[in-house]
């Protein structure tokens, strides 16, 4: 028997007992998401730092807000001109994440920098409005 076909029947019997998503679990630490992100929040703001090494153009990343979601597209390229890899720790490559925030945001009050290799992202919490209380009339139709 060869040995990726035990471990193919392995898989087949965790995923029978622990259920079929269960690898999705450790997609996480099996390929790690990039951009690499801190979020961090208050009561009225949500900040993210993004590591994103190497833009020298920033057009070339492309941020989308939609109420309380977060969406970032764009390639990291780092390129090495001559030699073999011994070590490569750096995430590269093109990247879609999407990151849940905590609460829906405002569209209009977003700001966008980057520096050194750091985009940070401060997000406005959408504050629902106050509504006024509107008295409502009562037709008694016993008098009609």
């Amino acid at each position: 028997m060869k040995p990726f076909e035990q471990m193919n029947d392995w898989k087949k019997n965790m995923d029978h007992f622990f259920g079929d998503k269960f690898w999705n679990e450790f997609d996480d630490v099996l390929k790690p998401p990039i951009p690499h992100i801190n979020l961090y929040q208050t009561e009225k703001e949500v900040v993210c730092y993004v590591s994103l090494p190497g833009f020298d153009d920033v057009r070339k990343i492309d941020i989308f807000v939609n109420q309380s979601q977060l969406e970032l597209n764009g390639t990291i390229k780092i390129e090495h001109h001559r030699g073999q890899i011994i070590k490569e720790e750096i995430l590269h490559g093109t990247f879609n994440r999407k990151i849940d925030l905590p609460y829906p945001v405002r569209e209009d009050k977003i700001d966008a920098t980057y520096q050194y290799g750091l985009l940070v992202i401060r997000l406005h919490r959408l504050m629902q409005e106050q509504t006024k209380k509107k008295r409502l009339d009562i037709r008694q139709l016993d008098e009609e």
